[in-house]
């Protein structure tokens, strides 16, 4: 019989909002254009516009995907302490 996995505990931390300022913030820092960031996250550019836009927000596994992103760039969005 499978096991279940134990979930994991995300730390507040690594809870970011997504918002408009801290996507394109990051694609800043980065250095990418919304294009090359959307094909690095495997989303339409038209996407990741309207994330900067404030449209709409990432959820889910791109969300996650982004805090490691993040982490492994050493982003700091001027928001976080």
């Amino acid at each position: 019989m499978p096991t279940a996995v134990p979930k994991r505990r995300i730390p507040p931390k690594a809870r970011r909002q997504w918002d408009a300022a801290r996507m394109k913030a990051l694609r800043a820092f980065l250095g990418m254009t919304q294009q090359t960031f959307a094909d690095r996250l495997g989303v339409r550019q038209q996407t990741v516009s309207e994330w900067e836009k404030g449209i709409y927000r990432p959820r889910g596994a791109t969300v996650t995907l982004l805090n490691i992103i993040a982490e492994q760039a050493g982003f700091k969005h001027p928001d976080e302490k």
